[in-house]
């Protein structure tokens, strides 16, 4: 499959950048980004465009909600990444550049593929160095990791706090399994959604340099921050968290894209701080766990409901000041 691409040659080009869009971008969309990725030019970039329409762009694969789950449509990632993967040995050919020198790089989607390009066991050399952004690591049947062979192939691995699309959880996770597998890897984390920022990509373009002196940069993926008083529980613990309590439990249904979610999140822990003792306070992200959502019949968000002795016994739907939610859940109004 020959795939339509846009090709940036830097004046002092030396080694050959891989740059993947993410879903409904199109072959131009990271080149914006290389005048502070690249500002000397020591890259010819090479920026595919993805095969399948996506309105008003291209994508790499099909998407199974909005959290970018690629193992929905294994078949239409595996030849997509096959796709990529020619491309990257043909550009090097092309332009005369070694493919072990090679780095690959791609936002969300595209960060997914880079990030199975950069890993999966092949009869062909890895890439130098894989730059993940705003992504996750993808687990599709067909596609198997050489962790051994990745072993001096360093990852930048960035994401966004507040990411509504890809939630922040799977960046740090992908850092992390990167680490446990002994990958070098360096993991970026920014107060922004589902983009690069600025200072972002000034870490990408330090990271690049590293690479290209010969370096495999590699820094302790921090640890998870402390988990606030709002439990997260999932389809598997729910019974026990949440049917099986002593105490009667207050859930809170959302989800990371959902604005009135984020206006009623701190008042949410406000209750669970205020009712510690007398009541649990727990929240359901419903794309991870839609089966929970459709049980109960969360149809919109944010859904704050009472649970008590193993049955919802009451539901608050929006986000509303604090009295007036304890009220809709039957609870004593505390001033």
């Amino acid at each position: 499959m020959a795939l339509v691409t846009n090709v940036v040659r830097g004046p002092n080009a030396e080694r050959l950048l891989l740059l993947v869009h993410g879903f409904g971008a199109d072959e131009r969309d990271l080149a914006g980004l290389l005048p502070y990725l690249d500002p000397d030019g020591h890259f010819v970039t090479v920026l595919p465009r993805g095969p399948i329409a996506a309105p008003p762009g291209f994508a790499w694969y099909d998407i199974a909600g909005v959290t970018g789950d690629a193992r929905a449509s294994d078949v239409t990632f595996l030849a997509n990444l096959d796709a990529l993967d020619d491309l990257l040995e043909d550009a090097c050919t092309e332009h005369g550049l070694a493919r072990a020198d090679a780095v690959v790089g791609g936002f969300s989607q595209g960060g997914a593929m880079a990030v199975a390009l950069g890993l999966r066991r092949s009869a062909r050399v890895h890439p130098a160095a894989v730059l993940a952004m705003s992504t996750y690591l993808p687990e599709n049947e067909g596609v198997d990791y050489d962790w051994d062979g990745a072993q001096h192939t360093p990852f930048l691995v960035q994401h966004g706090t507040e990411d509504p699309l890809i939630p922040v959880a799977r960046g740090r996770a992908l850092a992390r399994t990167l680490e446990e597998h002994g990958v070098p890897v360096v993991y970026g984390e920014y107060p922004m959604e589902h983009q690069v920022a600025l200072e972002s990509v000034r870490q990408g373009a330090q990271w690049l340099a590293e690479v290209r002196s010969g370096k495999e940069p590699s820094e302790p993926v921090p640890a998870d921050p402390p988990e606030g008083p709002v439990r997260a529980v999932d389809t598997a613990s729910f019974p026990t968290e949440v049917l099986s309590s002593d105490l009667p439990v207050i859930v809170d249904f959302w989800a990371p894209w959902c604005g009135p979610c984020k206006q009623v999140g701190p008042i949410v822990e406000q209750i669970a701080l205020m009712r510690e003792g007398s009541y649990k306070v727990v929240k359901v992200n419903i794309d991870e766990n839609p089966r929970l959502a459709q049980e109960y019949g969360v149809q919109s968000i944010p859904l704050i409901a009472l649970f008590r002795n193993g049955r919802m016994e009451r539901a608050s739907l929006g986000a509303k000041p604090r009295p007036q939610l304890e009220a809709d859940l039957g609870m004593l109004v505390i001033p």
